[in-house]
């Protein structure tokens, strides 16, 4: 059951973060209020903004802020059982099924350029970079 339950975990938590930079995250956001919150949802829903706010600002936060989730979706899995149910029932309505391959993970990693001009670097989940002058590294 142990190993059921941190899949689980980490299946919630990717799908947490990736829904926070989607536009269903207004309708997943009360959904996993509830399921933190008992009885705090509301607490919880202000939390999940703020976190939801820093990603938006520092998209590379967001694998910190999934292993934190996964940590507290494990904690609430063991103790209610009645959450294993309810995280399902929410990937299955937001598309957080495991797929049959790998994801594919892209990093552009840019070292001691100058760019003079535009530069204009757009990636899957929407993430987009557009710059007139670059100085330094740039790493998304």
């Amino acid at each position: 059951m142990e190993a059921e339950i941190t899949e689980l975990a980490t299946r919630g938590a990717t799908a947490l973060v990736g829904l926070m930079v989607s536009e269903a995250w207004t309708r997943a956001r009360p959904r996993f209020a509830a399921l933190f919150g008992r009885d705090r949802e509301e607490e919880v829903s202000l939390e999940l903004d703020e976190i939801q706010a820093e990603i938006a600002e520092d998209p590379g936060s967001g694998e910190d802020q999934a292993s934190q989730w996964q940590r507290r979706l494990r904690l609430v899995l063991r103790s209610n059982p009645e959450a294993v149910a309810e995280l399902r029932a929410i990937l299955d309505e937001f598309g957080g099924q495991p797929s049959e391959q790998a994801p594919v993970v892209y990093r552009n990693e840019l070292k001691d350029m100058t760019v003079h001009g535009n530069v204009f670097q757009v990636g899957n989940a929407g993430k987009v970079v557009t710059a007139e002058t670059i100085n330094g590294d740039l790493t998304f």
